[in-house]
């Protein structure tokens, strides 16, 4: 199989955490879900969804130096928040330690965190998939897992806004690439309603 997964289980049960395994487990099955709604290869979302938080457990100082290693470009806002190091310390782990060189793998892990504008549809998979996973209990999760399903793009721009939402109400930091997604799908839904 193209998307090998047990030595990929193996290795994240030898170095997560229970719950963040359980959780790796979780989005690997949502994305393979989504991947099959919107005609993604679900192996391949599956595979992502797995791998998006790899780093995520790693010390601090490992996972900044594979930030700054792995030549992604990284905005300040993002180098300067802990929390957001492991997607690119992930992405740029499989492809150094797995071999793994599908760019649309490497940017769904990448950017699962912060996303982006005009992101692929695995992206897009992938960063809904961490949202929504089986074990996800915020406020608005239920609202957001029956969006995922019947409007990715208002799903996507929903999302966004949540993002925004939680880094402002904490005091963080905005990444430039997260207020370009936010406008860009808010733009695309504008557009479309302007349509109907």
């Amino acid at each position: 199989m193209l998307y090998d997964t047990d030595d990929k289980k193996k290795y994240l049960k030898d170095n997560l955490s229970q719950k963040r395994y359980i959780h790796s487990l979780n989005v690997a099955d949502e994305c393979r879900k989504l991947a099959e709604k919107y005609g993604e290869d679900p192996d391949k979302a599956y595979f992502a969804g797995l791998l998006h938080d790899i780093c995520k457990e790693m010390p601090d100082e490992v996972q900044k130096s594979l930030v700054l290693e792995s030549g992604f470009a990284v905005c300040r806002e993002e180098l300067d928040t802990r929390s957001l190091w492991h997607a690119v310390a992930g992405a740029y782990f499989v492809k150094k330690h797995f071999g793994v060189g599908d760019i649309d793998i490497l940017n769904s892990i990448r950017f699962h965190t912060v996303g982006r504008a005009g992101m692929t549809r695995l992206e897009e998979i992938v960063y809904l998939g961490d949202l929504i996973s089986a074990e996800r209990d915020y406020k608005d999760v239920d609202r957001m897992r029956k969006l995922a399903y019947s409007d990715l793009n208002e799903a996507m721009k929903e999302a966004f806004a949540f993002s925004v939402r939680s880094v402002v109400k904490k005091g963080g930091l905005v990444p430039i690439c997260t207020a370009e997604g936010y406008n860009f799908y808010t733009r695309l839904q504008k557009t479309e309603k302007a349509k109907k």
